[in-house]
């Protein structure tokens, strides 16, 4: 895979888990936690979302699913 493909994935698997640790969570707070824009952030969630790994209970929040997740290091 190409760096930026490995970056991606690496900080999609971190949001997932800062999510799940924290509850529910704002867009804001990932943002801020990871420092990117909030549109890299979007996109993230998109992609956690299609999955049905998060979920928005109320715009611009978000949580994760009760969906089985087996995670390798």
């Amino acid at each position: 895979m190409k760096p930026t493909t490995d970056r991606m994935l690496i900080r999609i698997k971190d949001m997932y888990k800062y999510i799940r640790d924290n509850g529910t969570v704002t867009t804001q707070d990932l943002v801020d936690e990871f420092g990117i824009t909030p549109r890299t952030i979007q996109r993230d969630l998109n992609v956690l979302a299609f999955n049905d790994l998060v979920t928005s209970p109320t715009r611009g929040k978000w949580t994760t699913t009760h969906k089985k997740v087996k995670m390798t290091s």
